[in-house]
């Protein structure tokens, strides 16, 4: 994304897109490092301690305050966002 698309304003579908597809996988590769430390290995069970990241810096703010807007991210504050938590979620 081009800072002149981000003067203007134009966040298209398709720049949420690849926002949301990077934001998931800094997630899940932020989550497997965590995991991958000194007494939390793959097999130790529990689930992960990552549940917010910052955003992949190559997507300006707007963009992850639009996905916010329509409910795809969470702001956690002090410039994380998280996935938003279901029923589901909290159940499991």
């Amino acid at each position: 994304m081009t800072d002149q698309q981000a003067q203007n304003g134009d966040i298209t579908p398709e720049i949420l897109t690849r926002a949301m597809k990077a934001f998931k996988k800094r997630l899940k590769l932020t989550a497997l490092d965590d995991d991958s430390r000194l007494g939390h290995g793959p097999f130790s069970g529990g689930s992960t301690g990552v549940f917010a990241i910052r955003p992949p810096d190559q997507f300006p703010d707007e963009v992850w305050e639009e996905l916010c807007r329509q409910g795809k991210l969470r702001h956690s504050g002090h410039g994380l966002y998280a996935l938003p938590t279901t029923t589901r979620d909290r159940s499991s």
